[in-house]
């Protein structure tokens, strides 16, 4: 049962974060919204406001781990114990292998792992002492394997799904649950961006809509759409022979051949 306080949501700001936040307030929950970009949290809020409950906005950048650890005692002291956080702040960047760069992974590892770290070192404590809490960690199904292009991605989503294996079981000892959410493609401007054919591609308020069932549930894996989920583990426990054989078509074509 999901308590009546505040859910925090980080990545706020555009996609599924912001899709989310609005439907959470349509539904009377009072929710604070963290991203980056200031106006558009403003923007968010505004929206917001026939709404039965409420957005505010909450800037903040979760890869600067001393602000992460003064806000999450700074949005409780102003609105409450946090009751939900949804820890949804990270990006993709496609990396082919020519044009691998160690800067372009620690990047990604910074603001996907360590963002959503920073943010539970901050909630964690607070949570065991009520011994009380939801925290939902976003990754993907991408982090079930590796597919060519998105290794970096990969790396860090499919080690948030590890991390958040390891954490679950004593959290919810303590009364903390603990879920991990793993999108397929969701129509957003990140996957915009994708120059390939993205298969069972949903749009952003059904993303929403499947992400709000999962929060109400109490299983670990909240995972949509469905056909994505199964085909991408299935292509998991292929044999490499097959695998490999199935992933090289996937390769982007070079320009001029």
């Amino acid at each position: 049962m999901v308590s009546n306080g505040p859910v925090w949501i980080t990545g706020a700001s555009s996609g599924i974060g912001r899709a989310l936040a609005l439907r959470l307030a349509d539904q009377g929950r009072f929710v604070v919204a963290s991203a980056r970009s200031a106006d558009k949290l403003e923007s968010l809020a505004a929206e917001a406001e026939p709404l039965a409950g409420r957005i505010v906005a909450w800037p903040l950048d979760v890869t600067d781990a001393a602000a992460v650890a003064q806000a999450v005692p700074a949005i409780e002291a102003e609105h409450g114990a946090i009751a939900q956080a949804v820890l949804n702040a990270g990006s993709h960047t496609p990396m082919a292998a020519r044009e691998f760069s160690s800067e372009t992974l620690r990047k990604l590892v910074e603001l996907n792992v360590f963002g959503a770290a920073h943010c539970l070192e901050a909630l964690i404590p607070t949570m065991l002492a009520r011994r009380a809490g939801r925290i939902a960690v976003v990754a993907s199904v991408a982090g079930y394997c590796g597919l060519p292009t998105a290794g970096a991605y990969a790396l860090t989503k499919g080690g948030l799904i590890h991390l958040c294996e390891a954490l679950r079981p004593e959290l919810a000892e303590a009364g903390v649950v603990l879920q991990v959410v793993n999108p397929g493609f969701v129509k957003t401007p990140l996957t915009d961006r994708n120059a390939f054919d993205m298969p069972f591609l949903m749009e952003v308020e059904d993303a929403a809509r499947a992400f709000e069932k999962g929060l109400e549930s109490d299983r670990f894996e909240i995972v949509f759409p469905a056909a994505m989920h199964w085909s991408m583990r299935l292509l998991r426990f292929l044999p490499y022979g097959l695998f490999f054989r199935i992933t090289r078509r996937m390769i982007p074509k070079r320009e001029g051949g």
